[in-house]
């Protein structure tokens, strides 16, 4: 028996996205449009609706995710991103964010570090149409400052801290979103740059799957 992808995302945006706050119209029809069983990678395209992190690469710096839906719309809800923006989706995976962002923003650099998640992201990017994003490879946590500034930047998993080298590379009054801490200490934050000076303020608790390349350095003691 096949699935019925197009009404599992009407399920998914009616009670996933709207019950936790995504009220913004073109977040909703985005999610509405883009074939999420698409970026699932190695895992079955049946649990691509389910309200989890769903694994979907081992990499060689660790597991890799596609995002649980709510969380993702919430952060890119927040990051509030306008048709003329250029947007930086950092740790794209498989491409699903990226996707999303295209249908909001200017242009969009995806960013991965992996090379066959590259692969299936540029390969997805062709299939659906999505000709205003660049997959890039490097370094995550580098960014990509060729492209630079960037109105918005999205960091496509958890990181202990964000970088300065990605906060050096927002555009004046630019947002970048990103989910802090692990597990349940997770907490989803707001960045802008106001006048040179980037501040941050919290927006939501999120339990989302860590990005590998985004570890506090440590400090030894003696």
């Amino acid at each position: 028996m096949s699935i019925d992808f197009s009404q599992q995302r009407i399920k998914m945006v009616d009670s996933q996205l709207r019950t936790t706050d995504v009220t913004s119209v073109p977040v909703l029809e985005a999610f509405l449009e883009i074939p999420r069983e698409r970026f699932v990678g190695s895992a079955s395209p049946a649990l691509a609706y389910i309200d989890e992190d769903i694994p979907v690469a081992r990499t060689s710096q660790g597991p890799r995710y596609l995002m649980e839906p709510s969380p993702l719309a919430r952060l890119i809800q927040l990051a509030d991103v306008g048709k003329s923006d250029v947007a930086l989706d950092v740790g794209c995976g498989t491409g699903y964010g990226s996707a999303i962002l295209a249908r909001l923003a200017q242009s969009v650099v995806a960013l991965e570090s992996d090379s066959h998640l590259a692969e299936q992201a540029s390969a997805a990017m062709a299939e659906l149409g999505c000709s205003n994003v660049e997959v890039v490879t490097g370094q995550l946590s580098d960014g990509h400052a060729t492209r630079a500034p960037y109105d918005v930047i999205l960091i496509n998993g958890s990181v202990e801290e964000v970088p300065q080298t990605l906060f050096d590379q927002l555009a004046e009054g630019g947002r970048l979103v990103a989910v802090e801490g692990r597990g349940n200490a997770g907490t989803a934050r707001l960045f802008i740059k106001t006048e040179g000076v980037v501040t941050g303020r919290r927006a939501f608790n999120a339990a989302i799957k860590p990005l590998p390349g985004f570890e506090r350095a440590r400090i030894f003691e003696f």
